[in-house]
């Protein structure tokens, strides 16, 4: 009996000590939630986080400007090259002969350019033999109808004396035929200058349609030094380079691989610039503006803080960039917080060592001081 009662004491003593234990523990659990919620609540109001966030770099895709079979590739998957390096080339034979076949071209095109000219010259000097011709003959038949005049008064006179009979028959003819000569020399000099005048004209009008020739044979010589500079520029695409300085991504063109131009290769990756787009949600926005200090932790480098500011604000929440954006005027509504992408700029105070650790896509917190 005694005993029993030894051992309800004991028990009722662990029962004392355990629930003691379990209250102390409680109030800890409460104690710290309360602080934790109050810490929590106080940050809420200076703070604006979210774990939904990506880092973000340039990334340009190499993208041939002319199609053909690989002739040979230069760098391996993840390599670092620099702007200006030769990443592979394209067989250039064919764009080799394109080049010989306008270069040939424009040859024959500036020799059809030079006969032209040279038609018009000796159109010209022609012309000019031909003013010089009608000049002379305007003076020849000036002087042949004074002549004619001339040869014709002395006609009357004779012809009056002759009618007199003052002089003989003989001289009247002599003086009827120098005035019939006189008007003869009149009447041929006129049809030279009409002559002369018709092939002037003639001449003109083939200088025109040289000239006109002249100016299609010019138009030509350019249309086919164009053919001949698009030609060298296609076969100085036949290297494909590097357009920034960066990193290659995995490389998925092989030697005899066949290209077709427009066609996305793979991509460089710009080390240059390294930015974080975080997508908040509506309503995490109205304290948020550009320039506020932004910290971040970046998932695979839990150990080292970034960093940033706020720089700018998408126009556009993220799903209206989708391929299928939602039409909320169909269907049965139902509201969802929408999210906008807001860009955060690393800052200077981050080292050179710490933000080449970072690749795009890499997933972050952020947290925006917003007072």
């Amino acid at each position: 009996m005694q005993q029993d009662m030894e051992n309800t004491t004991e028990n009722t003593a662990e029962k004392k000590g355990t629930n003691k234990k379990f209250i102390i523990i409680l109030s800890a659990l409460i104690l710290f939630g309360g602080g934790y919620g109050g810490y929590k609540y106080v940050q809420s109001q200076s703070h604006e986080t979210t774990d939904d966030a990506q880092v973000e770099k340039n990334m340009s895709p190499i993208i041939p400007r002319v199609g053909g079979y690989i002739a040979s590739v230069y760098v391996k998957d993840n390599d670092f090259v620099k702007k200006g390096d030769t990443l592979f080339t394209i067989e250039s034979q064919d764009y080799q002969i394109r080049v010989e076949e306008a270069e040939a071209a424009v040859a024959a095109a500036e020799s059809s350019f030079d006969v032209s000219k040279a038609d018009v010259s000796a159109s010209s000097a022609n012309v000019a033999i031909s003013d010089a011709t009608i000049q002379s003959n305007a003076g020849s038949i000036e002087a042949a109808v004074i002549r004619a005049n001339q040869a014709n008064n002395d006609y009357i006179r004779y012809q009056n004396l002759y009618n007199n009979q003052s002089i003989t028959k003989q001289q009247y003819e002599q003086a009827l035929t120098g005035k019939l000569e006189a008007d003869k020399q009149v009447e041929i000099l006129q049809q030279q200058r009409n002559a002369s005048a018709s092939q002037r004209h003639a001449i003109v009008s083939k200088t025109t349609v040289a000239s006109k020739q002249t100016s299609v044979a010019e138009a030509n010589v350019k249309r086919a030094k164009a053919q001949l500079d698009a030609a060298k520029l296609n076969l100085s695409y036949t290297a494909v380079l590097a357009s920034v300085d960066g990193q290659v991504s995995n490389i998925k063109v092989q030697p005899g691989q066949m290209i077709n131009p427009g066609q996305s290769l793979f991509y460089i990756v710009d080390n240059r610039e390294t930015w974080v787009v975080a997508n908040f949600k509506e309503t995490q926005l109205q304290k948020m503006k550009p320039g506020q200090k932004v910290g971040i932790k970046v998932s695979a480098y839990p150990n080292v803080e970034f960093e940033g500011e706020v720089n700018s604000f998408s126009p556009a929440t993220g799903s209206r960039f989708s391929l299928l954006p939602p039409d909320n005027a169909t269907g049965n509504f139902v509201k969802t917080v929408q999210r906008l992408p807001v860009k955060i700029k690393l800052t200077n105070e981050n080292t050179a060592e710490h933000i080449a650790l970072l690749r795009p896509g890499m997933n972050a917190d952020v947290d925006v001081l917003v007072r």
